[in-house]
């Protein structure tokens, strides 16, 4: 809510006063000024913008920071070093421990392009630790071939990733990496959904199912192992068709109890939405919905009605397909 991410960005504010009290935090109620809203296009609140060196042209938005810490570290990457230099393997383990999520780089030098890419997604991923290294020892010690980066969970490795000589994409890196932030398929509910929309990947696969019912695991099973193929490309989410409170996402996307176990991809850009045209859920089925999706061969599903000239009106608002995502998250 607007008011948790004030309360952390006041903290955020105390905190940095001493330790950079060049970086000054304010706040504006935009409700009552309409120039700065339409001056720096404020579509969502709360919006954060970052401004640099007095300039009021293209400020930084601070997406999806609600932690004082991560605020602090978002702030700190973007006026400093974004990544720690790793000298040692000790040093390296340390960083690994700290946190519950850590990405190290691995290079050959420290000056290429790959490190430029690296650096600049560490400061867009602040829930976690970067750390680089160019040193042979650290790169031997964890049998890590040079030029490519290794994501730790809870000190373990995850996911290994190389990086191509060249400016590798640094939003696909960003994608790739901050959903490492959820579950591979996370289950949609209240606390989640803020997390899942945080997580820049426009490509959204959801399960619709009872997850009390017989064939559930095998289902599951499958779809966590399709998750691992797609990551960073397709965000698998997992919706509960017992549990009442997602009523009104089984109504955007048209489900009836007749209907499950099913499957769509929604696209959160265009909001055009998806059917899997097989009705198994299978790793093979799956797999290749979600590849004719990403190839632009799939079929585009349900059609939303128009948005009536008068949905704003009343105290209960008139939502379709159109306009529910914009309204409701």
């Amino acid at each position: 809510s607007s008011q948790n991410l004030s309360e952390e960005f006041a903290e955020a504010a105390r905190q940095l006063k001493k330790e950079a009290p060049r970086i000054q935090f304010g706040k504006i109620d935009v409700t009552h000024q309409h120039d700065l809203r339409k001056e720096f296009n404020i579509q969502a609140i709360p919006t954060v913008k970052f401004f640099v060196n007095g300039s009021r042209e293209d400020p930084t938005d601070c997406k999806g920071v609600r932690k004082a810490s991560t605020f602090i570290t978002w702030v700190k990457r973007r006026t400093g070093p974004s990544t720690v230099f790793i000298n040692s393997t000790d040093q390296a383990e340390a960083i690994i421990k700290a946190d519950d999520l850590a990405v190290i780089g691995f290079f050959r030098e420290l000056h290429n392009d790959s490190v430029a890419v690296f650096c600049e997604t560490a400061r867009d991923v602040p829930e976690m630790a970067f750390g680089m290294t160019a040193s042979e020892d650290v790169c031997a010690n964890f049998g890590v071939q040079r030029n490519s980066l290794v994501v730790f969970k809870k000190g373990k490795p995850v996911h290994k990733e190389v990086l191509e000589d060249g400016r590798q994409n640094k939003l696909s890196l960003t994608r790739l990496i901050k959903t490492f932030t959820l579950d591979l398929v996370t289950e949609y509910n209240i606390e989640t959904s803020v997390k899942i929309f945080d997580v820049p990947v426009e490509n959204h696969i959801l399960l619709f199912t009872p997850m009390n019912s017989e064939p559930f695991n095998e289902i599951y099973g499958n779809y966590q192992s399709a998750a691992a193929e797609f990551r960073g490309k397709i965000l698998f989410v997992l919706v509960d068709i017992n549990e009442a409170r997602n009523g009104r996402i089984f109504e955007y996307f048209r489900i009836r109890d007749i209907d499950v176990p099913a499957v769509r991809i929604l696209n959160l850009t265009s909001e055009a939405r998806y059917k899997m045209p097989a009705d198994e859920v299978t790793m093979e089925n799956l797999k290749e919905f979600c590849q004719s999706y990403l190839n632009g061969k799939a079929k585009q599903h349900l059609s939303s009605e128009e948005i009536t000239q008068d949905w704003d009106k009343m105290p209960v608002k008139v939502l379709v397909g159109k306009n529910f995502n914009s309204i409701i998250f």
